[in-house]
């Protein structure tokens, strides 16, 4: 539902008169609040709405080799009881087994609502052979860049994150314009990212599976330069089991991570902004925010949009090979040319994990109850 050219007060006072049922809506642009906190956007997934959320159809991932390709359909993700469910799949269960060492995934599309989305990693054709798997699982991203943008306020997201070895859910920000440049000078805010393994420790023995939720803020001049380890925390509890809260805070100069209303990633990085605090050790030309508007918050001082998805797997170090699975090692080397191969293989071992069989399988899922963005005051002149 959408609800234009009306003012905060007017809203308000239409709430305390009626009875709402609250469903997917973008509830108004910042311009026209006139109290605050002013609710901007809430959706609390009665249904997916499909003008909000836009799926992303490709095989190429993150960028990091994960082994699922995202795709549209009402498997992978859906809306029931009052959620958003996102759930990954075995391809096998939609093509067969051999698809994956002899089909052709061909997903560039020709309709508006299945075109591919990304063509980078050969995101929209693979052929798989018998050493190189096309990706041997299926699952879904959503994004709200079409239909809702937010720079600086408060967000507040209820989640349950999925159960399951090497799932890797998250629910994060990226910028609509790259106005800086490609990643990372253009920022990447992450409320929440997270394992889904029942027993995975790091060489101290620090759980690292679903008993921990990292935040994480990206940011650099250019790849491979990315200030990321100066803005990134993590939390202990066992957030397969119960719905938790992740939240930020931002305005034109700080940013805080929350989980639970509890601060993980404090952020303000005073007048010399993101640039001296990394302390990259480069010319001061390499400086992509140096003629920033906003010069302390940049590149977080633009328009960002919401990103929902669940991977599975991949080579970029996310499961490092040095951590410790149990019952059984992982089963790929993140400096293998067969890792899709090598995961598939081992499926025997992870996929009893995701408790397939179980309540449809949804203990795999990401479910998320809410988004909720508000403005807590005006937004600064730009």
């Amino acid at each position: 539902m959408m609800l234009q050219a009306i003012s905060c007060m007017v809203l308000l006072a239409f709430i305390n008169s009626v009875t709402v049922t609250v469903e997917s809506k973008i509830v108004k642009n910042a311009v026209e609040c006139t109290q605050y906190p002013c609710l901007i956007f809430e959706d609390n997934f009665d249904y997916l709405n499909l003008d909000t959320w836009e799926h992303e159809i490709t095989a190429g991932g993150g960028g990091n080799w994960e082994f699922q390709y995202y795709t549209n359909n009402r498997t992978n993700s859906y809306a029931k009881d009052g959620k958003l469910y996102i759930k990954p799949t075995l391809t096998s269960g939609k093509y067969g087994e051999a698809f994956l060492t002899s089909g052709t995934l061909d997903i560039w599309g020709s309709t508006p609502a299945s075109v591919c989305t990304g063509n980078s990693f050969y995101g929209c054709l693979r052929v798989g052979n018998p050493d190189n798997l096309i990706n041997p699982i299926q699952s879904a991203r959503l994004r709200s860049v079409q239909s809702f943008n937010v720079r600086y306020g408060r967000i507040e997201i209820s989640a349950k994150m999925p159960t399951g070895d090497w799932i890797w859910p998250a629910i994060w920000m990226m910028p609509k314009r790259e106005g800086y440049g490609g990643w990372p000078a253009s920022g990447e805010i992450d409320i929440v990212e997270g394992r889904g393994n029942l027993d995975l420790v790091d060489e101290q023995g620090t759980h690292k599976g679903v008993n921990a939720a990292g935040q994480t803020m990206h940011w650099g001049p250019f790849w491979p330069y990315n200030g990321f380890e100066k803005t990134t925390g993590e939390r202990q509890s066992n957030f397969g089991a119960t719905f938790h809260t992740y939240g930020v805070q931002w305005d034109e100069t700080a940013i805080r991570l929350l989980i639970d209303g509890q601060v993980v990633v404090n952020v303000s990085p005073g007048a010399g902004g993101f640039w001296d605090l990394g302390n990259f050790g480069l010319p001061t030309e390499s400086n992509p925010w140096q003629y920033a508007r906003n010069k302390i918050l940049a590149p977080f001082d633009q328009e960002f949009y919401f990103l929902l998805n669940v991977a599975v797997g991949g080579t970029n170090n996310y499961f490092p090979d040095s951590w410790t699975n149990r019952p059984y090692p992982k089963p790929w080397n993140n400096l293998s040319g067969t890792a899709f191969k090598d995961f598939w293989n081992a499926r025997n071992s992870w996929y009893p994990t995701w408790n397939a069989g179980v309540n449809n399988g949804e203990d795999a899922a990401m479910q998320i109850e809410y988004i909720r963005v508000w403005k807590d005051r005006p937004d600064p002149a730009q």
